[in-house]
């Protein structure tokens, strides 16, 4: 690729908007790189990618859905036939290591093909009447146009996370992917394209929303509206929508929890623990933030993982003996800074880690020490706050019940999971915790589009992503009853 990429979005089939200097995707691992310039839309603009879905969207709710899967299935090839490239491009974006990245194409490539299928499969029921002489059924129509709000973290993924289900139901969907990653979805809405979506079916949006924000959350067309991001957007929608009839489906923030019990396999635990702490710079919504550990092993545990820390290899994405990459821009490192001085200052140790990482083999990118923090207390900022990066805080505990209890002290509920050889402490954790994601001896999942994803409390709206229970959101259930008896 050539940068910095040009790149316009797609409305109605046509490619439109200038490239503007003012909308700029940086290399956050070299700050100094821009790698594309993207057009700054303006809400007269955003309402045409709106009439575009809604135009699109008769046609598109017509055509079978064995139609609307070839079209994913072909968009999915599309991506594996460009692997490399996505992957090169999804690290240079976001900043994950190339073996990151490159589990990212994979699974959006499965996003795609597991909903394509879907639109093979029996979707509705054939139910009982109490009444002689009359069948009834029901059908899952599309609720109309999506508007999809997708974060930074997962650039490619989350769209086609949503995308899948979306386009696969019928419904006609307007992308607007986040201002520090949206190469990587207008490149995905060019596969789109040439892989012979229809006009209007996607479309996708770029600028600041301060502007025109409304022109999206308010126009009454828009049946359903996606996200994935911070909590304080996602309450901003639940406010923006209330009075309309638009559904809203958020998955946002996480502040997880692993707990070791006395008994736990502590090597097996660590090692499959670190990934899921430090992997991805922190920055995923299921990244375990909240180390508890009963406090017979706690001496144990802290000087290992901090050794674990240690050995992580911090880097940009082109080297590949790098093990972990920047986070996503200055004002994210400087957040995570922000939130590790905060601990420190309220009496928290930082056994490793803890500061910017500077010099010629970083530059002038927005890298961060992996970091581990000990003395945390439940009255902490640390404790309460998503930070969003590579720091784990280690808490002590004495029983089972007080670690429940701990792991769920907090408004969040999207993962955690207990590592023990005990199969009742395993099951009582499990029915205890208040997060939508639990798990046992493994860390939290949640890329398998087979499975339900999504959290409780702050963490997520009711609606699920993922699987047969991800397409909810995207229909409505109509009920028919037919007279069977003749006509006297």
């Amino acid at each position: 690729m050539q940068f910095p990429l040009l790149l316009r979005n797609l409305v109605g089939g046509e490619w439109v908007g200038e490239p503007s200097s003012q909308m700029q995707s940086l290399n956050p691992a070299d700050q100094d790189q821009v790698l594309a310039q993207v057009p700054a839309m303006s809400g007269a603009e955003v309402t045409e990618a709106i009439n575009a879905a809604a135009a699109a969207l008769p046609a598109w709710r017509a055509t079978p859905s064995v139609e609307r899967g070839k079209l994913l299935f072909r968009v999915a090839a599309l991506i594996r036939g460009r692997a490399t490239e996505l992957r090169d491009l999804i690290s240079l974006e976001m900043g994950k290591t190339h073996g990151e990245a490159a589990i990212e194409v994979e699974r959006s490539a499965e996003m795609l093909e597991f909903y394509a299928g879907i639109g093979r499969l029996p979707y509705g029921d054939l139910i009982p009447d109490r009444r002689p002489g009359v069948s009834a059924w029901t059908v899952h129509e599309p609720i109309g146009v999506v508007l999809a709000i997708t974060p930074w973290n997962d650039p490619l993924m989350v769209p086609c996370r949503k995308m899948a289900p979306a386009l696969v139901s019928g419904n006609t969907v307007v992308l607007k992917p986040s201002p520090d990653t949206p190469a990587i979805a207008l490149i995905l809405a060019q596969m789109f394209a040439e892989a012979g979506a229809p006009a209007g079916v996607v479309n996708t949006v770029t600028g600041d929303v301060s502007t025109w924000g409304e022109a999206l959350t308010g126009d009454p067309r828009i049946a359903g509206v996606t996200f994935t991001g911070s909590t304080a957007t996602g309450k901003y929608l639940r406010r923006a929508l209330v009075h309309g009839r638009a559904r809203l489906q958020t998955e946002m923030g996480g502040k997880n929890s692993a707990v070791l019990l006395a008994d736990a396999d502590i090597d097996r635990a660590l090692g499959l623990l670190v990934p899921a702490i430090f992997g991805q710079t922190g920055q995923r919504c299921t990244a375990v933030s909240r180390l508890l550990v009963h406090r017979s092993i706690l001496k144990t545990v802290e000087e290992r993982i901090t050794a674990l820390a240690g050995a992580v290899q911090v880097g940009a994405a082109e080297f590949e003996a790098s093990s972990m990459g920047p986070v996503v821009n200055e004002k994210q490192r400087e957040k995570v800074l922000g939130l590790i001085d905060s601990a420190r200052s309220e009496g928290a140790n930082v056994a490793f880690g803890g500061a910017p990482l500077t010099g010629d083999a970083y530059g002038r990118g927005c890298f961060v020490q992996p970091t581990v923090l000990t003395g945390v207390t439940t009255a902490m900022r640390i404790w309460k706050e998503e930070v969003f990066g590579p720091v784990v805080a280690v808490l002590p505990f004495d029983t089972l019940e007080e670690a429940i209890a701990m792991a769920n002290d907090t408004e969040y509920g999207l993962a955690a999971g207990v590592f023990t050889n005990d199969l009742t402490a395993a099951h009582t954790f499990v029915s205890a915790i208040e997060t939508g994601q639990a798990v046992i001896n493994l860390p939290p999942s949640g890329w398998d589009v087979h499975q339900p994803f999504g959290g409780f409390k702050d963490s997520g709206s009711p609606f699920k992503e993922h699987g047969l229970d991800g397409l909810a959101f995207y229909t409505r259930i109509k009920t028919v009853a037919m007279n069977l008896a003749p006509a006297r």
